[in-house]
């Protein structure tokens, strides 16, 4: 099966499967520890986590179309990419 799946979509798939399996752990570890102050640990973390996913999974897809999509264009999708990140983070 793997034959006919592009090497860019397993990379994809395999960072979003480690990215929730990591929620799922992080979730497992708040409810084990049952404390406000470290649940709040824990999901800080996360935090770091989520854009380097985004980013990584991004840069991939990205190289996979990289002979469809025009230099210019990549350059946009990163900024689109940076602007939600900076929206997400500012307060």
């Amino acid at each position: 099966m793997l034959h006919f799946l592009e090497k860019a979509i397993i990379g994809m798939a395999l960072l979003r499967i480690l990215s929730g399996s990591i929620e799922i752990i992080a979730a497992m570890l708040i409810l084990k520890v049952n404390e406000v102050e470290k649940a709040l640990v824990i999901n800080s973390s996360l935090a770091l986590i989520g854009p380097i996913i985004l980013i990584a999974t991004t840069t991939i897809g990205l190289f996979g179309v990289a002979e469809k999509v025009s230099f210019t264009k990549m350059l946009w999708i990163f900024c689109g990419v940076g602007l939600i990140l900076y929206g997400v983070k500012s307060n």
